[in-house]
């Protein structure tokens, strides 16, 4: 049996920086990957979606040259040929890049298979059995994909399979109105493809404020989505032209036929298959392997990083728990998931960026909520940009002046967010943010001015 200072399940966002952090260390490493060095951000989620994305950007900007006083003969066309090749390439690099990080490792043996655990130290690697002092877990996760009716009769793509189409589609109908539906939704219907979201709920993106719903809603349909919200019974039937999805509404069409079908209903951790039973680690209802506030299971010396923690599910939450994990381990340091800040973003065009709490969840919370709001149409960088979509909003508690959080619907709001972020991590106040001086023109100049016209939140 082979032994290791170390093993690591899962070469994604966590797994291969703590590889190298810890034979940086001098400690021996078991990298275990059965699949694609990267993870679902380079091989199937954010590089390829976000640079699909920039060509989609580029083709709703190429049409509106005239706008612009930029004059093009003739209409814009898509070569999706192209468009995918290109998202390939960058895929490709970045994958061809950590491989060659990982084989110039110090002490770290990469094992290609499925491993499995054989005890709470031991794994076997296809015919290999090796242990480990500690065990990592940096598995990820897939597509959900229920048993809906007739799902099996038809062809029915998910997000790994979406970003290797190369052609357009007639009419792509997205299941799943929250954040991978819709990026796929905005980027196809800019590439010229008819697009209806169908969504079982009464709005999109349930996780956000009501407001923040509409407003996207309202932005998509201006580009030509189609929603069918309120679809209970969602089910699937082959015909001549391709798929029909039924919504089985009262008022509508009950079917919806279209040329294609994205799946994007959630997502289900990579825990089955790893025999967690005979290591005696603990997962919940979901699959999701339950974790301290150091990311460490309920077996001692086992850790779970990442989306199969359930405690976040996006790159920068997978390689904070890296961070965590190895200052903890190595530099004596005490971080805590329970330190950190939820921050995300929707990468529709304009973005919506999230720090913290809404105005609902503050006051759902118990906090005396104020509210600093401003329509982008009063941004000068975004109607300069003729990008004037979304508004600014910053959440403060009255009594503290503590920054709750903040939401940033429109351009550039995935960059100006971090403003906030970071003053909250330093537990910073209203006062700080209004007295900031911040660059003219940006979008990230207006958060001061928000956070000296705070009012009441009803």
């Amino acid at each position: 049996m082979s032994r290791f200072d170390a093993i690591i399940v899962g070469a994604g966002q966590a797994g291969s920086p703590l590889a190298a952090r810890l034979s940086a260390a001098g400690m021996s490493v078991a990298l275990i990957e059965r699949h694609l060095v990267g993870g679902t951000c380079v091989n199937t989620g954010c590089m390829p979606t976000k640079t699909l994305v920039a060509s989609a950007y580029a083709a709703r900007i190429a049409r509106r040259a005239a706008e612009y006083g930029v004059v093009l003969d003739g209409p814009v066309g898509i070569d999706m040929k192209r468009v995918k090749a290109r998202a390939q390439k960058i895929t490709l690099d970045a994958r061809e890049g950590l491989e060659k990080w990982i084989a110039g490792m110090s002490g770290v043996t990469l094992l290609r298979g499925q491993a499995r655990f054989t005890g709470p130290r031991t794994l076997m690697v296809g015919d290999q059995e090796i242990e480990g002092e500690r065990v990592f877990l940096n598995v990820g996760g897939r597509a959900s994909r229920p048993p809906m009716p007739g799902i099996d009769s038809v062809p029915v793509m998910t997000n790994t399979d979406i970003v290797a189409l190369d052609e357009l589609p007639r009419h792509l109908v997205v299941v799943g109105g929250s954040y991978i539906g819709l990026e796929f939704a905005q980027m196809y219907r800019r590439f010229g493809a008819e697009v209806t979201v169908v969504e079982k709920g009464p709005r999109l993106i349930a996780r956000e404020d009501p407001e923040v719903s509409a407003a996207v809603q309202a932005m998509l349909e201006k580009e030509g989505i189609a929603f069918r919200l309120d679809a209970e019974c969602i089910h699937f039937a082959p015909s001549d032209e391709g798929v029909l999805v039924g919504v089985d509404r009262e008022s509508g069409e009950p079917e919806i036929p279209g040329s294609h079908v994205l799946l994007a209903i959630g997502r289900t951790p990579n825990t089955g298959d790893l025999g967690l039973d005979a290591a005696g680690v603990e997962t919940d209802s979901r699959g999701y392997i339950k974790v301290d506030d150091k990311l460490e299971t309920n077996v001692p010396g086992i850790f779970a990083l990442g989306d199969c923690n359930g405690r976040g599910a996006f790159t920068h939450t997978a390689y904070n728990d890296f961070e965590i994990v190895a200052d903890n381990m190595l530099d004596g340091a005490d971080r805590k998931l329970s330190d950190r800040i939820s921050t995300y973003a929707l990468f529709v065009d304009p973005p919506l960026a999230r720090v913290g709490m809404s105005p609902l969840e503050a006051k759902a919370a118990g906090h005396d909520v104020l509210v600093g709001h401003r329509p982008m149409t009063r941004v000068g960088r975004a109607k300069e940009k003729a990008e004037t979509e979304g508004f600014m909003q910053v959440v403060v508690d009255a009594g503290s002046r503590k920054i709750l959080g903040a939401t940033i619907f429109g351009a550039s709001g995935d960059e100006a967010i971090h403003c906030v972020l970071d003053l909250m991590y330093m537990g910073g106040t209203a006062e700080n943010l209004a007295h900031a001086m911040h660059i003219h023109p940006t979008v990230a100049e207006l958060l001061p001015t928000i956070a000296g016209e705070l009012e009441p939140f009803a």
